[in-house]
């Protein structure tokens, strides 16, 4: 009775975060790991118990980008890749509010690329979602910038050429306070990733591995949701295992859990000091 409960209340706290009446249903496909994503960051905010008014939600164009629509907070849906601009002026002109983006591979790692590098090297708070599929969902099933080399898109039906991004080990050498990674499948361990990025002062980045079995999936004969879940399941590492493990052995795997984590001054609080100092040196010259 008591397991029945705990469930009931999760749910409960979901919905307390959603437009039921304006935006269902969603446009989602059936079994796809978006809605596992959507659950993940109410719970994680629910957790920090933290006011709707002080949340801006934003996003680009893609799959993942229609999440803010569903969520009863600020929102903003904005032009494809451009997600993080947008958070990037609103975090500059409302320094208090926390700024989350939500985004798919191909908005953040194409169109979007340029924004996410400068974003990590200025170290703004902001937290960026990152539902990385491996494709493009949206528009169509053509290879992004994590397909994997040699899996097939509807733009390389022969298989892709090019080498994927690693959007951790960019993030990290670009300028980031804190970067994790986990899985639609890994559902506490991704609210707890989730969570972690909210409370950091400084550009947080949580990569989710999630299934699109209807492009990729279908494509590459990957199965359906369930296959593709028990995939991460068996290819996904806890850091601290990987670190005890010879390269071999982590060579058809991925790592999860807390990759970095540093503390370093955040650029608002940069922005914010400049402004005070030239203040008092334009008064004392007054």
């Amino acid at each position: 009775m008591a397991q029945k409960s705990d469930m009931a209340q999760k749910s409960d706290v979901v919905h307390h975060y959603l437009r039921p009446k304006k935006k269902f249903p969603h446009v989602w496909c059936s079994g796809c790991g978006l809605g596992v994503i959507l659950g993940s960051l109410i719970r994680s905010i629910d957790s920090l118990q933290m006011s709707k008014n002080d949340i801006v939600v934003c996003s680009g164009i893609g799959c993942s980008s229609r999440l803010p629509v569903y969520i009863d907070f600020n929102t903003l849906h904005t032009t494809h890749g451009r997600a993080i601009a947008f958070a990037t002026g609103i975090k500059v002109a409302k320094p208090k509010l926390k700024v989350i983006v939500v985004t798919g591979d191909g908005d953040c790692l194409a169109i979007g690329g340029n924004h996410f590098i400068h974003a990590c090297r200025r170290n703004i708070d902001i937290t960026v979602i990152l539902a990385n599929n491996w494709i493009y969902g949206m528009t169509g099933g053509q290879f992004s910038p994590t397909t994997p080399t040699g899996s097939r898109g509807t733009t390389a039906p022969y298989g892709n050429l090019e080498q994927p991004f690693d959007p951790t080990s960019l993030a990290i050498a670009a300028g980031a306070a804190y970067v994790a990674r986990s899985t639609v499948y890994h559902v506490n361990q991704l609210d707890k990733m989730i969570k972690g990025g909210l409370e950091k002062k400084g550009f947080s980045l949580v990569e989710i591995i999630s299934n699109c079995h209807t492009y990729y999936g279908r494509l590459n004969r990957e199965g359906d949701p369930v296959k593709m879940l028990q995939w991460q399941k068996k290819h996904a590492m806890p850091i601290e295992a990987a670190r005890k493990l010879p390269p071999e052995k982590l060579e058809d795997k991925f790592i999860t859990g807390v990759l970095h984590d540093v503390d370093k001054e955040e650029y608002c609080h940069r922005y914010d000091r400049l402004i005070r100092e030239l203040a008092n040196a334009s008064r004392e010259r007054s």
